[in-house]
């Protein structure tokens, strides 16, 4: 399928690593110009390398309102419009309902939540200008199966799937779609180090087969008997991204494996 992604330009932040790093190549990979966003100086260039021409790398802090419009500035220049944004930037931070105090959960809030909202003021308008756009949240399918920990991480993402339906509703008519994707646990390098300590202390093997099939046992089990591939969600960021995906708006789509077994 051609998802009709040439010409487009998306700026995906947090792409300097990790799951936002396969999303850049996955559009990338489809014919969009990808502005690849890190928080540093140099942060993103090693994965814009690595994408080759279709690529360019910015920076700036969006979780400040001077960063986050030196971060938009900075891809506008580069890529001359943003076609498509991916808020892919955000953080899960450890946590508990009689630990974290309201510093955290407001540290939370910004990382999750206040830094896509600066991101959509500064680059949706020039959507609606041109008439088309994409908006694509990164979520988490703990926003609709929390667990006891990480209470503030959860509302946080929560927080955001709601305001994927209020944006959408406020660019009604306008070309603009605006959605959540909502991964369960991903194998990103961070996830693979983390569990192969885990599986060291609970003696589930060496083999990545047999951690995983660990992970399905006693922390998060589903259907496919796996966790996701960061290409599995980059590839449909890119669909919804695409032409093609032009009448799913408003809504918060899993990929978690079936995970979260609800039909509504």
């Amino acid at each position: 399928m051609d998802l009709e992604l040439e010409g487009k330009t998306a700026l995906v932040t947090g792409a300097h690593r990790g799951t936002g790093a396969g999303i850049a190549k996955a559009l990338a990979a489809e014919g969009a110009r990808v502005v690849v966003h890190g928080f540093a100086a140099d942060e993103a260039a090693p994965v814009a390398d690595e994408i080759g021409a279709a690529a360019t790398a910015i920076a700036g802090d969006i979780l400040t309102d001077d960063g986050a419009e030196e971060a938009a500035d900075a891809a506008l220049s580069a890529a001359g419009r943003i076609d498509i944004l991916v808020n892919n930037y955000g953080k899960a931070e450890r946590g508990a309902w009689m630990e974290s105090d309201s510093a955290d959960w407001i540290d939370v809030y910004e990382k999750n939540v206040l830094s896509a909202a600066r991101m959509v003021r500064l680059l949706v308008p020039g959507m609606k200008e041109a008439g088309w756009g994409r908006v694509i949240n990164l979520g988490t399918v703990g926003s609709t199966r929390p667990g006891a920990r990480m209470p503030h991480y959860y509302a946080a993402k929560g927080a955001l799937a709601t305001m994927t339906v209020s944006l959408a509703k406020d660019l009604a008519g306008s070309g603009i779609t605006v959605n959540t994707v909502s991964p369960g646990l991903i194998r990103t390098v961070e996830v693979e180090e983390t569990y192969r300590k885990l599986a060291v202390r609970k003696g589930w093997g060496e083999t990545w087969p047999e951690i995983e099939a660990g992970i399905m046992r006693e922390v998060m089990d589903n259907p496919t008997g796996r966790i996701a591939r960061i290409e599995e969600v980059g590839d449909l960021v890119a669909f919804l991204a695409s032409p093609r995906a032009d009448f799913v708006n408003g809504q918060n789509i899993r990929i978690d494996g079936g995970a979260v077994d609800i039909v509504h």
